[in-house]
């Protein structure tokens, strides 16, 4: 059992606590710093373990990135791609469909493709998830060549 940041040999009090809190294993440095990011962006922990599973498939994403209008919960800025996590996808009202279009908008407007995943995806299919966002990041970058 080793932090998936540092690869710090994690003991079991360090191990638990991250896999409670986040089910990612991470040494008490790393998970401190995001307990504060979730406390501070109110990020979602499906989010930093998306964040992870990227960084695992070679990946450099960045998690909690300001586009200029608000903080993304994940943004790879080479295929330029932000990625939202919805947790409240299942109560969308139409002024948060409006705002979320507007979002878009905004972020395409700045040559950003952005996507929205149900944190369900992440928590009961983070492989496939992160398979998936590396065939959109391959179509992105095909996209990117041809400009």
């Amino acid at each position: 059992m080793t932090c998936l940041d540092c690869n710090k040999e994690l003991d079991y009090l360090d191990h638990k606590s991250a896999m409670d809190l986040l089910g990612i294993e991470l040494c008490a440095k790393h998970r401190g710093r995001m307990e504060k990011l979730i406390k501070l962006k109110r990020t979602p922990k499906e989010a930093i373990q998306l964040y992870y599973g990227l960084k695992d498939a070679g990946v450099n994403p960045m998690l909690e990135w300001w586009d200029g209008k608000k903080s993304v919960d994940i943004a790879i800025s080479r295929v330029k791609l932000n990625i939202e996590i919805d947790t409240e996808y299942h109560s969308l009202t139409h002024e948060q469909a409006i705002n979320d279009l507007e979002e878009a908008m905004h972020s395409f407007r700045n040559g950003f493709t952005t996507i929205r995943i149900p944190h369900v995806l992440i928590k009961y299919y983070l492989k496939e998830t992160v398979d998936n966002i590396l065939g959109i990041m391959e179509g992105l970058k095909a996209n990117i060549k041809v400009l």
